[in-house]
């Protein structure tokens, strides 16, 4: 009995060991556009790659501003793939210094990702 419970034990770790996840590394966590006017449509691209083991896909991203959009990848991504996230915002209606929060929700171990957007609007 011993014996049965050490092999399904040590198949359960195993099995565990040899799961493929996938890992976003943003290129950069924070982005700072050059101070703008106000009414400027600003555009970035943001650098990522898969460091993981598995193919990485793009859920979906949450901002509290309908002013900052993320355009994501509609394909996975295969590990050790370099890709990139449009990123806008719209300057119209802002003013002073602007401070956005983004995350973005994957299929990776961690699940979400934090990316900043900082612009000081005119």
């Amino acid at each position: 009995m011993t014996f049965s419970v050490f092999l399904l034990t040590l198949a359960l770790s195993t099995s565990l060991a040899f799961q493929m996840y996938p890992e976003l590394s943003l290129e950069k966590k924070v982005v700072k556009f050059p101070d703008s006017e106000e009414g400027v449509l600003l555009k970035q691209y943001v650098k990522f790659t898969n460091t993981g083991s598995g193919p990485l896909s793009f859920e979906t991203y949450k901002v509290s501003c309908p002013c900052t959009k993320l355009d994501l990848p509609k394909l996975p991504i295969a590990p050790g793939a370099t890709d990139s996230l449009l990123l806008t915002f719209d300057t119209t209606g802002k003013s002073y210094y602007q401070d956005r929060e983004i995350l973005i929700f994957t299929n990776s171990k961690k699940k979400t990702e934090k990316l900043k957007v900082k612009v000081f609007v005119k």
